[in-house]
């Protein structure tokens, strides 16, 4: 068993990375949102979804049905990422004008939220299944089957290190992921719009009374987060190749659980949270089998829970309490 683990745990880390570098970005999503208004929108997951196929879209309708190269890589990679971020930043603020913001008119509680949440969810999916799928990418809605994505590069390894292999298409999602993160936190620690975000997450009233334009703010806040899904959308699609229905369900709990573990709240959290679990599933795959990956996520996020709530940036309780 310890040598079956030492053999694999090269190509688990790099495999682990590269899921983790996709969590982490849905992740995001959850974090910002939760920053602002402590809501969780357990209906990030169909804005991930919405990318994924906005890209997929464009990607017929361009014609690509063999692996890209250079410039032409690079330009349709760009392009995919611009329309899948608007795609689903676009539907992240919609979301939030329909499902969310009529509630908070009302002075409605997070369990209304919530539900709303929840119901948006399954709308979504469902929409997608009856609707979008058969007559956009004609798929029949019977058995729900899987959309095939085109592959878009080359898988080809750039490094050998030992017996791991690092391929391009890893760099490129982990890359993406780094980069994204580092403009993201510029943009919230720099910016004006970034500075009303931070206040209104620490008091949205004196935020107020300051100025700061809360629906301004709530608005980008849902277009950032939902845009950081739409680059994870196109980059799982690069990565799978298969697109269904219901593609953000699993995903965005796996993403939930990264902004749990790296402290929810907390955008450098949502990284190293989502870079950790890609990585515990893997190494803990090699022991347990693939088939327990789900479990070892899901077991990682009710251990957070229990012992460390606040995740692995967050502060202890009573520090936040005081």
């Amino acid at each position: 068993m310890l040598n079956d683990f030492i053999n694999q745990v090269g190509p688990s880390t790099v495999g682990g990375l590269a899921s983790g570098a996709i969590y982490a970005l849905i992740a995001l999503g959850y974090t910002m949102v939760y920053g602002v208004l402590r809501l969780i929108n357990f209906a990030h997951s169909e804005i991930f979804m919405i990318g994924a196929f906005a890209a997929l879209f464009v990607v017929l309708h361009l014609g690509v049905t063999t692996p890209l190269t250079g410039v032409a890589l690079v330009g349709v990679l760009l392009l995919l990422m611009l329309v899948a971020m608007a795609a689903s930043g676009g539907a992240a603020v919609v979301l939030e004008r329909v499902a969310y913001r009529p509630l908070r008119r009302h002075g409605a509680g997070r369990l209304a939220a919530l539900i709303s949440a929840i119901g948006a969810s399954i709308f979504l999916q469902e929409l997608f299944a009856l609707v979008i799928i058969p007559e956009v990418f004609d798929r029949p809605s019977q058995g729900r089957i899987q959309v095939p994505v085109p592959r878009l590069l080359d898988r080809e390894t750039v490094v050998t290190i030992g017996n791991t292999d690092i391929r391009n298409d890893h760099l490129i999602i982990v890359g993406a992921a780094v980069i994204m993160m580092i403009l993201l936190d510029v943009f919230v620690s720099r910016t004006r719009i970034g500075r009303g975000i931070r206040a209104t997450s620490q008091d949205p009233e004196t935020a107020t009374l300051m100025g700061v334009d809360i629906n301004k703010v709530i608005r980008t806040t849902f277009f950032v987060g939902g845009a950081m899904a739409g680059v994870a959308a196109l980059l799982y699609a690069m990565e799978f190749e298969n697109l269904r229905y219901n593609v953000g369900f699993l995903l965005g709990v796996k993403a939930f659980t990264a902004a749990v573990l790296g402290g929810i709240g907390n955008l450098r959290g949502a990284l190293l949270g989502g870079l950790a679990l890609g990585l515990i599933e893997n190494w803990g795959s090699i022991f347990f089998g693939s088939e327990w990956k789900d479990v070892i996520a899901f077991t990682v996020l009710v251990l957070v829970l229990l012992f460390r709530p606040t995740g692995i940036l967050g502060e202890s309780l009573q520090r936040a309490r005081a």
